[in-house]
């Protein structure tokens, strides 16, 4: 006698055989099925592995009908009949972004992160009055950013982190719903515009900025938190607002060319959630900015490899400090640290290393670089080294 088919099995096979004896209705809003088609056709079929969500995208099944067996298990979501989200697997697709997306006019959410798209970010994309996420990051995308994009009044993140974007930084002060701004790893050059009023996080590492960081750039950011401008070309000196900003918790203008920095003691009836701050690199001079240290939330401090001169303040190491990691390496600052660092009292880690002190504990994690020689350092304070 044959062996009978399992009960698991006789349901799927009748679930198959049901859903394509089914007719096919229409169940998505045809433009958006051709917006879909155009999108499609627009990614190389060489870059479109075959277990990705791309090679289910089938237009003899409908995008948004279910249950979704076959045909796009993946890749798209919908509201009814209206494609809301196009969020794609990281496979390394190839090809151009459609200006045709423009007519998927419900989409919400727009992610085509980690791949291989390429060519420019089509303007028509300010035609999706509903977009809240537009998300490119880690792909090839050249040219400049649209002006368009700030028509997306409901966009609240825009990431186009690590593509190869160039020009200037459009004005985006319109986009009142944005939260959060990442173009790092870019080409973009120019200076800072007037920036949207509710952002977050704002981030801008590794490009080609240029001139100096205003107070009118930053006005009004009562929201901003993260503020991330490494590794570009920023001048001047960074002035007390930016550390005043009600809400800010972290600042890294690391790898810059700063020559300063000005510090305010944060207001006595105010909270400061300042806890991180990353000004190394740079080509800050005179002494060491004494008013930081008194931000009572604030843990970390990098101030390594500047051109600070001078004796390190005792706010850096007195009792009750937040401080946990300080580094003040690659420096000019002379005269005796603090005892506080040696009480056993703090858990201050880091490095005072690369400077010109005198009785620096070796015992201590701080000191393991050593200090620079008494030539440099006698030349640095206008001295003469020793033949």
């Amino acid at each position: 006698m044959p062996k009978p088919k399992s009960t698991f099995s006789t349901i799927f096979f009748f679930i198959l055989t049901l859903s394509s004896s089914l007719p096919v209705h229409s169940a998505t809003f045809p433009a958006d099925i051709a917006a879909l088609r155009a999108f499609k056709s627009a990614v190389k079929p060489s870059s479109i592995p075959p277990t990705s969500c791309l090679a289910t995208w089938n237009f003899s099944g409908d995008p948004c009908a279910v249950p979704r067996i076959t045909h796009f298990t993946c890749g798209v979501t919908c509201a009814a009949d209206r494609v809301v989200q196009l969020t794609l697997d990281s496979q390394g697709y190839a090809g151009k972004l459609t200006p045709l997306v423009s007519k998927l006019t419900q989409l919400i959410n727009l992610d085509l992160g980690d791949n291989n798209f390429y060519g420019e970010i089509p303007n028509s994309i300010s035609f999706l009055p509903n977009l809240r996420n537009l998300i490119l990051r880690v792909n090839s995308f050249t040219g400049s950013i649209p002006q368009s994009i700030a028509n997306l009044r409901s966009l609240e993140t825009l990431d186009v982190s690590r593509n190869s974007l160039s020009g200037s930084l459009p004005n985006l002060n319109s986009l009142a719903g944005l939260t959060r701004l990442d173009l790092s790893y870019n080409k973009l050059t120019g200076s800072i515009p007037k920036l949207p009023p509710n952002l977050n996080e704002l981030a801008l590492k590794a490009n080609s900025f240029t001139g100096s960081l205003t107070k009118s750039s930053f006005d009004g950011l009562t929201r901003l938190m993260v503020v991330e401008l490494s590794e570009n070309s920023f001048t001047g000196t960074v002035e007390p607002w930016l550390f005043l900003l009600p809400s800010l918790q972290q600042v890294d203008l690391a790898r810059n060319a700063f020559t300063g920095v000005a510090v305010d003691k944060p207001p006595a009836n105010s909270v400061s959630e300042l806890v991180a701050v990353d000004l190394s690199y740079n080509k800050m001079e005179g002494f060491l900015p004494v008013n930081l240290p008194e931000y009572p939330s604030l843990r970390s401090l990098s101030l390594s490899y500047n051109r600070f001169r001078g004796p390190i303040p005792w706010q850096y190491s007195k009792k009750g400090s937040s401080l946990r990691r300080l580094y003040l390496d690659g420096n000019f600052i002379n005269g005796s640290p603090p005892a506080g660092f040696f009480s056993g009292e703090g858990a201050v880690s880091g490095s005072l290393g690369d400077n010109c002190l005198r009785n620096c504990p070796v015992n201590s994690e701080l000191c393991l670089k050593s200090q620079k020689p008494a030539s440099i350092c006698q030349q640095a304070y206008g001295g003469k080294p020793k033949s």
